[in-house]
């Protein structure tokens, strides 16, 4: 993130003495990107991060993609995925490229373990359900439409509130994620026009310092493979952090929408900027102003990405056929646009109330067996002239 937070007990200096009440010294650790010319935080830990007792290959991973057919619009409905598992378990990939993955989870028991992104960073979007985020940099709330962005190396675990049903959308990049430089002065501060400020990130609440002896499972993910490591002491033995580096929640309810008195391209809904790809909210909004402005969004050619929509709530006045948690998928080289009768028929109305997190990939997505289970086979030829 872009400013400076700082949670705990640090010392005066950085790199200096920190005892424990013992007299022993805490445990420094740098945790940065880019080497260490990127951001960075500073934790303390009681014991050793290093100190490991056990490695193993846990697993392999392997994304089950399918050979890709001919080049045509898709539409996949995800609401009624199974449930099952803990957040790590219950991700099923949809689709994705050597940038990122997209999976549905709709988790039901809390992790007993904690997990980390050796690659990249995490985003999971909440779409039902709320919990705990658990991480050495602290806990964080969640609930639905919140945005929790993790960065890579950032153990964590979910621990959802009982009996409360879950659903998300995971955004899992191979690289980083953060605001749009245009959102950004050359300080790191949000500009004035941004559609959202500091003000509406939530940065870790509390820190909670564990000091237990016993067996703990870290289960790291990185070069096609699941690592597990086991502590004899608890891993989230942080005392105090401070720095630029550490995970956040932001919700959608709070990204202010840009409106003209024309149609606005979809830019203006751009949240996050990942590698090779970008994260965009449509959100309740007025629709444009001038007398004869179209609300339904004019028929474009995606010429360089792929464009993926996640339908959160309301009824979106461009599509028929579309149900809460369905994806569409618009694939670069062919143009896209409103369905029959949405054009014309938006034409005079005043708002929107639709919620969805559109994916934009500047690289060709494959599409999983797991997707192709829950494909709508007729979408592709829904633009045809309804008989009558």
């Amino acid at each position: 993130m872009p400013f400076y937070t700082r949670l705990g007990q640090i010392p005066h200096k950085r790199h200096t003495q920190f005892r424990q009440p013992d007299g022993s010294l805490y445990h420094e650790e740098v945790m940065g990107i880019h080497g260490f010319s990127g951001i960075e935080s500073i934790l303390y830990h009681v014991r050793p991060p290093t100190q490991v007792r056990q490695v193993d290959v846990l697993c392999k991973v392997e994304i089950p993609y399918e050979e890709p057919g001919p080049l045509q619009h898709r539409h996949f409905r995800s609401a009624n995925v199974p449930a099952g598992g803990d957040a790590i378990e219950a991700r099923i990939p949809l689709m994705g490229n050597g940038d990122v993955v997209l999976s549905v989870a709709r988790p039901t028991q809390a992790m007993d373990y904690w997990y980390k992104h050796g690659q990249g960073d995490d985003v999971l979007f909440i779409h039902e359900g709320s919990g705990l985020l658990e991480t050495q940099f602290g806990n964080l709330h969640y609930r639905p439409g919140d945005y929790l962005v993790i960065p890579v190396g950032v153990m964590w675990r979910l621990i959802p509130d009982e009996g409360v049903a879950q659903r998300m959308l995971v955004v899992e990049a191979f690289g980083h994620v953060r605001p749009p430089d245009r959102y950004l002065n050359r300080y790191g501060q949000f500009l004035e026009h941004s559609p959202y400020c500091e003000r509406d990130i939530r940065p870790p609440e509390e820190l909670v310092t564990h000091d237990e002896k016993g067996e703990f499972e870290v289960h790291l993910k990185t070069r096609g493979q699941i690592t597990r490591f086991v502590y004899d002491h608890h891993p989230l033995d942080v005392v105090g952090w401070d720095g630029y580096l550490w995970p956040f929640a932001f919700n959608i309810e709070d990204f202010e929408p840009i409106t003209g008195r024309v149609h606005q391209p979809p830019p203006v809904h751009q949240t996050f900027d990942g590698p090779g790809f970008v994260l965009c909210s449509f959100v309740p909004r007025l629709f444009d102003y001038h007398p004869l402005s179209i609300p339904a969004p004019y028929n474009h050619s995606n010429v360089d990405s792929d464009e993926v929509l996640y339908y959160v709530e309301g009824n979106f006045m461009s599509r028929k056929g579309i149900e809460r948690a369905s994806f569409t998928v618009h694939p670069n080289g062919i143009p896209h646009g409103p369905h029959p009768g949405t054009y014309e028929g938006s034409i005079g109305k005043q708002r929107t109330d639709e919620l969805a997190v559109m994916v934009d990939t500047f690289r060709p997505l494959q599409m999983t067996r797991h997707a192709l289970q829950l494909e709508d086979r007729d979408y592709p030829f829904s633009w045809l002239p309804e008989k009558g």
